[in-house]
């Protein structure tokens, strides 16, 4: 499937916000928890990193072309604050 900027909008303007995997074809994967790390342009999204002290903040950008995302994949909510989250390994 490809992705298009409505397409990609559409999903992060969805109320409530349910964070998501933006999936690429190399298989880098970019969780959102926020909608407003992510900007929309005509053939590419600028995805933010979140800040630790302050997540709807980046602390630094990578530049994704729309015709290499390959999925948007729901995510679980955040863990609340103060918890460690879920461990992986």
């Amino acid at each position: 499937m490809i992705f298009t900027p409505d397409d990609i909008q559409t999903r992060l303007r969805e109320q409530p916000f349910t964070p998501i995997r933006i999936v690429t074809t190399t298989g880098q994967v970019y969780d959102i928890y926020h909608p407003d790390l992510v900007l929309v342009a005509r053939h590419f999204l600028i995805v933010g990193t979140p800040s630790p002290n302050r997540p709807t903040v980046a602390d630094q950008v990578t530049r994704v072309a729309l015709v290499h995302v390959t999925e948007l994949r729901d995510l679980p909510p955040p863990p609340p604050s103060g918890s460690n989250g879920p461990v992986s390994g």
